[in-house]
């Protein structure tokens, strides 16, 4: 199982990202799949997590309504799209395959003025 985060990088306050999961290893189209985060200094968050169909999702309450996960099976990958961020918002973004235990390397996004 391979799970390769990209899309992080530095924007300012209200800015956007999206961010890609490339998964390869598994069949990606029959697991449900999770963003987590890790701001400094302080453990993995679950932030978004999408079943199978992306029928049932879930966001936590810090990123509800300016986060949306999408995935897009036949290409193996998962998404976030990341809008109205906030300097709190400030991790590293890591995609993990819960049914696996499968962790990315995760993608670093900073958000300054």
């Amino acid at each position: 199982v391979q799970l390769q985060a990209s899309g992080g990088g530095s924007v300012e306050p209200g800015g956007s990202l999206r961010l890609s999961c490339a998964a390869s290893g598994f069949a990606f189209g029959r697991f449900d799949m999770n963003w987590f985060h890790q701001a400094p200094g302080k453990g993995p968050e679950l932030i978004s997590q999408t079943n199978p169909s992306g029928s049932s999702i879930y966001y936590a309450d810090s990123v509800k309504g300016r986060f949306t996960i999408s995935r897009d099976n036949a290409k193996n990958t998962l998404y976030l799209q990341m809008n109205s961020l906030k300097p709190e918002d400030t991790a590293l973004y890591r995609c993990v395959s819960p049914h696996f235990g499968s962790w990315g390397q995760g993608t670093q996004v900073t958000v300054s003025s």
